[in-house]
């Protein structure tokens, strides 16, 4: 518990056997962690296998591959289930490190935040944590789009770090978003939508060969993807 909050960390995961033990530690190390729910989407490797293992850990795996989005979508519906509080994203590849979970969770119980970004931009880290630069690039470009189309102001619509108060996930239509990577992009713009403030803090990252990344071809489906979302929305407004 933290101020009184319940905190559950969910953890979408796919093959992630290398770096889920390290991204767990750093997760309970703070102490104030209630529950993990670990969803695993249908992985080739031994993720489940160590999920099972570890405590305070709820494991649940899907019996086919459903996507990125899917994945999500079971998270915050069991988490729902064991009555979170506070709900934050961490990817078991540790790309991201936990160990910004209590200033995440630290905001949104300030009552003035519904929904915290940990942002590679803010602070210069992207391309020190060794995202590559044409990742970067597009960053940017779809940033710079996605703000002026659906009139909001944030450093990045992609980073996988992410916190959520029970409140906002009640409200939003998750069910309604894409399976693909494109439902982060999709959960955004509906936040901005029902008129949610969204809080960034700088976030560190690293690149290396165990942490998941998508391929040249899935990155420009996925951009399309995201200015199809802001340009929906734009037309809505």
């Amino acid at each position: 518990m933290y101020q009184g909050k319940k905190i559950v960390v969910v953890m979408p995961a796919y093959n992630a056997e290398k770096t889920l033990i390290k991204t767990y530690e750093e997760v309970i190390e703070h102490g104030i962690v209630d529950m993990i729910v670990l969803v695993d989407d249908a992985s080739s490797d031994n993720t489940a296998k160590i999920a099972a293992g570890l405590p305070r850990t709820k494991l649940y795996v899907h019996d086919n591959n459903l996507g990125y989005g899917a994945n999500q979508k079971t998270c915050y519906r069991l988490a729902l289930e064991e009555e979170a509080d506070i709900v934050i994203m961490v990817h078991p590849d540790y790309q991201y490190t936990p160990k910004l979970i209590p200033a995440m969770a630290s905001l949104i119980t300030s009552d003035l935040y519904h929904c915290v970004l940990g942002s590679r931009i803010l602070g210069g880290y992207a391309l020190k944590g060794g995202m590559p630069f044409w990742k970067y690039v597009a960053n940017r470009f779809l940033t710079f789009t996605e703000n002026i189309l659906i009139g909001a102001k944030l450093s990045e619509y992609h980073t996988g770090y992410r916190a959520f108060s029970r409140e906002l996930l009640l409200r939003l239509p998750l069910q309604e978003n894409s399976d693909d990577f494109v439902f982060d992009n999709q959960m955004l713009a509906q936040i901005v939508w029902f008129g949610y403030t969204v809080a960034e803090i700088s976030c560190p990252t690293n690149y290396f060969a165990e942490a998941s990344s998508i391929n040249f071809s899935r990155s420009i489906k996925y951009g399309f993807g995201c200015l199809y979302t802001a340009l929906f929305f734009a037309w809505q407004n």
